[in-house]
């Protein structure tokens, strides 16, 4: 009968605290999950930034190339410092969703710590490159199981890609010191 309590308790304790963990990951308003960075998701509309960043500053820029004219949404938190750079799926609509999100917060990170300070070698221990591309400036690095595409500048990339667009990247010719420059996530 006593054997019976402990083991009562025991489980107790183990669910309210696994239900607490799973309540603080939902509430994380920092973590990037599939499908979802904080309190933004896959299917939140650019009407709906006022009520997700409430305690936040919202400024809607319009970017103007001389080729073309888009719309961009920057996230600000109360002291100034930005936290997102979104763009949406369809240029011009109030009710279009977000396409791309540029992250510039190192508050931001995946469940395994990936964020704008972190290095190649943390990719490459806790995701999949799905393919990398070879730009004019950078290396383009796919990671799809988080909808997510990093950049590193080729001042890190060793060979003859690092000079070449035309010559195909390899995660061998990337150094594990090597520091992101810029992370996106990418819903569209």
């Amino acid at each position: 009968m006593v054997q019976k309590s402990i083991l009562a308790k025991c489980l107790l304790i183990l669910l309210i605290t696994s239900c607490a963990k799973e309540k603080e990951k939902e509430e994380n308003p920092f973590l990037i999950t599939d499908g979802k960075i904080g309190l933004l998701h896959t299917n939140t509309q650019l009407k709906d930034l006022d009520s997700v960043f409430k305690k936040d500053s919202i400024v809607k820029n319009v970017v103007d190339n001389g080729f073309s004219r888009r719309n961009e949404v920057l996230i600000y938190d109360k002291k100034g410092n930005i936290l997102l750079i979104l763009d949406p799926a369809k240029e011009f609509d109030s009710t279009s969703t977000i396409g791309n999100i540029q992250i510039k917060d190192k508050r931001y990170k995946t469940s395994e710590g990936l964020n704008v300070e972190s290095t190649f070698k943390d990719i490459t221990t806790h995701y999949k490159i799905s393919r990398i591309e070879n730009t004019l400036r950078t290396a383009v690095i796919f990671l799809d199981e988080i909808d997510s595409y990093i950049t590193i500048d080729k001042e890190y990339i060793t060979g003859d890609a690092r000079y070449n667009t035309d010559i195909p990247i390899e995660p061998s010719q990337i150094p594990d010191d090597a520091k992101i420059k810029h992370f996106w996530i990418g819903w569209k």
